[in-house]
């Protein structure tokens, strides 16, 4: 199970990470702390169906989740945002899944 490292305004984290499918197939990331077994966060949303390649994850980058997206880039586990999806007052970064 791959883990990775993740720096917040609470402290820095050690997750794992758990590849998970939505109702509609859509890939699921969820973090886990390493130290204690708990669910940190789910680094994804669902979108609307057709709204993703089979590669591709809708990536939740604010509220609680702020800067996941540049610790999962860091680690190597999706590329850059090639795409946003406007979702009320956020735009959701749409990003290819590396070798995961």
């Amino acid at each position: 199970m791959k883990t990775i490292n993740h720096k917040s305004p609470f402290g820095e984290f050690e997750l794992s990470l758990q590849f998970a499918k939505y109702g509609n197939g859509q890939t699921a990331i969820k973090l886990i702390d390493v130290i204690d077994g708990m669910p940190f966060a789910t680094a994804t949303v669902c979108v609307e169906d057709n709204l993703l390649k089979e590669n591709e994850v809708a990536i939740k980058d604010y509220s609680e989740n702020q800067g996941i997206l540049d610790t999962l880039i860091n680690a190597e586990i999706v590329e850059y945002p090639h795409a946003f999806i406007q979702s009320g007052f956020v735009k959701i970064p749409i990003c290819k899944l590396k070798n995961c």
